[in-house]
């Protein structure tokens, strides 16, 4: 099949519907999943989709048409987009504006040692099957559970402004979780690296670098502490953060409600919009001065991370929080042009079949100064969580709450005793005013989350969140 032709077939298509503006996309998705649970190893999960996505601008409305059938012919999907986008015009206020882009053409491939589809089958089967049978090995625990999944991206993107993009994209991820079950109401569980596991723009290679079995011990022992461990008092404290709950926290306070076209309010009946409105742009006090946040899908092996976005805008770095001080938004091109920007490039589809979206890419906190003895060695009374079980947030991402797996007392600047089932909740602005100190470079870690869900149908998008543990004074704990 001779995609670019066909792409250049359906753009002429376009222009004599009269589209002021068109792009299409062929994508291949391949994915892969395998798991074990208890011994057991649960049904492979295999699938393979490839089809062409139509999207145009007509009389000032979007039209879009997607199909998986190859026989279809282009200048079809772009009659049937067309149709859309005269319906639509029909009900619309205001025409779209697209800020404007520079049409690039190029080849991004994800860095990769070992593309995991070139992996044996039974390679695979052996890894989780070797890693299930050392947690079984602990006769404290009676309940496990670990995972593998990956995927293959293959996209072609083309412009009627001219872009002509081609990108493969490798994704790996793999996790663990381990702990006793007394009852339905009492269980103590530790998983790593969290409880969704770690994902990476990798291959293979990112099984054997997490070492994961070598965490065992440590995740036993923490068990063992749960089963008797006293819950989480409920108080106002100092809060310490480790490196795997925080990115959670940016995802759902600072990612979404960054939205742009949230903030608009375009999700308003699935999920809410944003308190973060335009009019506090460059004004708004989101955090303390020590909170720089930015958008940066260019990171190597971050989960969002791409070549150019589903608009063919190329990845770029870009402050979203600048010491505590919004500044800008996760953006597509028409929803900047309405705040007289360019675009941030997160606009993502989560395949072919599905319109883009904005999105978050890789949302990454940056560092502080302080060590992670620092962080807990001036706190003489406090608490230390670790690794998210649940979270709940409202419509307009200002009030939220968290639970961790675990949680430690801290006392006279150490650590002193776990604590079960700890919460936390706040303000979002609040919240990060609260933030006094992030620790290190050599702490921070960039965490893949692999099903966020946004839109009306349902899209799932693969994001990344970067933090360092972090320490925030007078928040509320337990309850």
């Amino acid at each position: 099949m001779d995609i670019a032709k066909i792409a250049m077939d359906g753009l002429t298509a376009a222009s004599l519907a009269k589209a002021s503006y068109c792009d299409i996309r062929y994508e291949i998705i391949r994915d892969e999943n395998l798991s074990y649970a208890d011994g057991s190893p649960d049904p492979i999960e295999s699938s393979r989709s490839a089809g062409w996505a139509v999207r145009l601008l007509l009389d000032g409305a979007w039209g879009f048409a997607a199909s998986d059938d190859p026989a279809l012919p282009i200048d079809k999907l772009v009659k049937q987009a067309a149709g859309i986008a005269k319906a639509s015009a029909m009900a619309m206020k205001d025409k779209v504006m697209l800020s404007p882009v520079k049409p690039e053409k190029g080849e991004f491939v994800s860095p990769y040692a070992i593309d995991p589809f070139t992996v044996p089958m039974a390679d695979k089967i052996a890894f989780l099957a070797d890693l299930d049978a050392v947690m079984g090995g602990y006769e404290l625990v009676n309940s496990r559970s670990c995972f593998a999944s990956f995927r293959k991206l293959e996209k072609w993107f083309y412009s009627s402004e001219g872009a002509e993009l081609h990108q493969t994209i490798i994704q790996s991820g793999t996790g663990l979780s381990l702990g006793q079950v007394k009852s339905r109401r009492e269980r103590a569980e530790r998983s790593f690296p969290r409880s969704s596991g770690q994902y990476e723009v990798k291959g293979y290679e990112l099984l054997s670098e997490l070492d994961m079995k070598a965490h065992l011990p440590r995740l036993v022992e923490e068990v063992t502490g749960l089963l008797t461990a006293p819950a989480c008092p409920q108080k106002t404290t100092t809060l310490v953060l480790a490196n795997d709950i925080m990115p959670l926290v940016i995802h759902e306070s600072i990612g979404h409600a960054l939205e742009l076209d949230r903030v608009f309010g375009s999700e308003r009946n699935f999920s809410g919009t944003s308190f973060a409105t335009t009019d506090q742009l460059d004004n708004l006090q989101y955090g303390a001065e020590i909170i720089n946040v930015s958008n940066d899908p260019s990171d190597g092996h971050g989960l969002g991370s791409f070549g150019w976005d589903d608009e063919g805008v190329k990845s770029k770095k870009t402050p979203i929080i600048k010491n505590g001080i919004l500044t800008d938004y996760l953006s597509s091109r028409e929803t900047a042009a309405r705040i007289g920007r360019s675009s941030t490039g997160t606009m993502r589809s989560e395949g072919w079949q599905n319109l883009p979206l904005v999105r978050m890419t890789n949302t990454i906190l940056e560092p502080g100064d302080k060590t992670f003895e620092q962080l807990i060695g001036e706190v003489d009374d406090g608490i230390y969580m670790a690794t998210p079980s649940s979270w709940s947030i409202d419509d307009l991402r200002k009030n939220f709450q968290f639970g961790c797996e675990i949680g430690w007392k801290i006392k006279g600047g150490k650590l002193a005793g776990i604590l079960k089932n700890p919460t936390f909740a706040g303000c979002t602005t609040q919240f990060w005013g609260n933030c006094e100190a992030i620790g290190d470079k050599s702490q921070y870690v960039l965490r893949g989350t692999p099903n966020c869900g946004k839109g009306q149908p349902g899209q799932n998008a693969r994001t990344a969140e970067g933090s360092s543990p972090a320490r925030f004074s007078n928040i509320e704990v337990g309850g």
